[in-house]
């Protein structure tokens, strides 16, 4: 029997979450084998995070054509490509033990994962209200990350167990089963299996890709996720095992105890951010802001604090980095509402791009750093993951003046088209103060 309109909706919501989901066990495959990576390759710190930084650059490197290639093909193609391909890097890297044959590996992971998220974030606008999406997208990126449970805990075992091409092949069939499930249960739109958009011509590709950069709100969700995301990615995708490990003196278990919590955090602050994003339209690069500096302050203390920290401690930091997976949607909020829904997948993926290049950029310095002070061993100590671990400080810099510049920009742009004027923050909250409620314009 067909299913009525709005479990339909779901169901196809469903299986692209799936689809997502397996991704990001893809893609974080690696940080949880890292120092197993290390011995298997005979590789220094850098080389091993030269395979990340490669993977997120090929990501990276992707997601503006991704983008065009969603407009015009929809998101059922793109899933099921994306799928394949990381089944295709995940065998790879199962059998091969050279560097090589791990670098193909990782090029494939990342051009599927590339294919992936925008495409499943995509099917929400087109098969929920408007009311429904900015909860919708926050529960879509945050479920997702249940994909890093799936490799802190069962391939985190199977490497401690039957090994690196067990654990490895898993992954790979996991793949092969979420391929099928999108396959069969993805539909573009409720009216059509497969939506086709216009084809695309280098004008009319130029043209879109020119209107979506130029418009400051498509900039500023750029910022936003470069500066939310990069820190919990580069914990997730990297470093946060061996820092966790060889850095605070964990065992492997307390350090993917910790992982888990990473991504409890953001199930439970992802919808209360797309509410309050919902809400509050006008009010998200606050939201951002706090975020950026829960982030900032959390490491601040871990750094600073003289040894080891303590576990309370690492828990806080853990928790505050889960917040930046959720903060990170907010900019994705940003190209739904400033952009028409024909550029929306270049949109989206000019977004995208932002947080996936501030993460490589900051996974290789990282590398490059401890490489320096370790000698390219992998014998490391508390005072070198302080080191390196600081330059995040400089990254996240760099992107809260990119969101203060745009916000301004978009906020002109707003008052220009629309007549909506966005006052400081501290008017709103003194006239709030005074009358019992905060009145805004409305988008």
């Amino acid at each position: 029997m067909p299913l009525r309109p709005q479990s339909r909706a779901w169901a196809v919501w469903s299986a692209g979450l799936a689809a997502y989901v397996v991704a990001v066990l893809h893609r974080t495959s690696l940080g949880v084998a890292g120092l197993d990576a290390q011995h298997r390759f005979d590789v220094g710190a850098s080389t091993l995070a030269s395979f990340a930084v490669l993977q997120l650059l090929v990501y990276a490197g992707l997601q503006i054509p991704v983008g065009v290639l969603l407009d015009r093909f929809g998101s059922l193609r793109l899933v099921f490509t994306g799928a394949l391909l990381m089944v295709a890097g995940q065998s790879v890297m199962a059998f091969t033990d050279d560097v090589s044959g791990a670098v193909v590996a990782r090029i494939l992971v990342g051009a599927g994962d590339a294919m992936t998220f925008i495409s499943v974030l995509r099917l929400v606008p087109r098969w929920f209200p408007a009311k429904r999406v900015p909860v919708l997208s926050q529960v879509t990126g945050i479920v997702g990350q249940l994909g890093q449970v799936l490799s802190a805990v069962p391939l985190a075992a199977l490497l401690a167990g039957p090994g690196w091409t067990t654990a490895f092949v898993g992954a790979a069939g996991a793949g092969v089963f979420v391929a099928l499930v999108a396959f069969a249960a993805l539909h573009d739109t409720p009216e059509r299996r497969l939506n086709s958009g216009d084809a695309i011509t280098w004008r009319r590709l130029g043209a879109d890709l020119g209107a979506a950069w130029r418009h400051p709100g498509t900039r500023l969700g750029l910022w936003t996720h470069y500066t939310t995301q990069f820190t919990g990615t580069v914990f997730a995708l990297m470093w946060g095992v061996p820092f966790l490990i060889a850095g605070e003196g964990l065992s492997r278990s307390a350090a993917s105890s910790l992982l888990i919590l990473f991504v409890l955090t953001g199930m439970a602050s992802g919808p209360v951010l797309g509410m309050l994003t919902q809400r509050y339209p006008l009010r998200r690069s606050w939201l951002v802001l706090g975020i950026v500096t829960a982030n900032m302050a959390a490491w601040a203390v871990v750094i600073a604090w003289p040894g080891r920290a303590p576990m309370a401690l690492l828990v806080v930091l853990v928790v505050a980095l889960g917040l930046g997976g959720p903060g990170s949607m907010i900019g994705f909020d940003f190209a739904r509402t400033f952009n028409p829904p024909n550029r929306l997948g270049t949109a989206t993926g000019v977004v995208n791009v932002g947080g996936f290049v501030a993460s490589l950029v900051t996974i290789l310095l990282i590398g490059l750093i401890l490489d320096a002070r370790t000698g390219g061993s992998a014998d490391y100590h508390i005072d070198d993951f302080r080191v390196a671990m600081s330059v995040q400080f400089a990254v996240a810099a760099v992107g809260v003046l990119g969101i203060l510049r745009t916000r301004r920009l978009a906020r002109r742009r707003m008052e220009q088209e629309e007549g909506i004027v966005i006052r400081p923050l501290r008017e709103a909250l003194a006239e709030r103060r005074g009358s019992g409620h905060l009145t805004s314009p409305r988008r």
